[in-house]
């Protein structure tokens, strides 16, 4: 059994967001303007209360990770997880499109588990 543990937790070590080449098109697209500072991204954290929703996000332009977060590079784009969000998104697939309202819109599904 501890041969299986030990197996488990290299799989949760390994697991993260995935982007598509969309979204890291539109998460670059976002935090590339020319007052952002170099090495800017979006940062993904929870919304949820103790008692709430854990794929309740929040997603907001920032210059940096902030402490204990995930850093994802991604095609030239910059995702920082905090911890709580990271541990939601790990077996997730972020996608991206922009509307027709000029504003980007994000998806989220899972990754496919024959994928080595």
């Amino acid at each position: 059994m501890s041969g299986d543990l030990l197996a488990d937790e290299k799989r949760k070590v390994t697991h993260m967001l995935v982007l598509t080449e969309a979204a890291a098109e539109v998460v670059k697209a976002v935090t590339s303007t020319p007052q952002a500072p170099e090495g800017s991204g979006l940062r993904i954290t929870s919304a949820a209360t103790e008692s709430g929703d854990p794929g309740a996000l929040q997603v907001a332009a920032a210059t940096g990770p902030g402490e204990n977060d995930q850093v994802i590079d991604a095609a030239g784009a910059h995702l920082f997880l905090e911890p709580q969000a990271a541990a939601y998104l790990e077996d997730k697939v972020l996608d991206a499109q922009v509307g027709t309202d000029g504003m980007a819109h994000f998806s989220l599904g899972l990754q496919d588990d024959g994928q080595a």
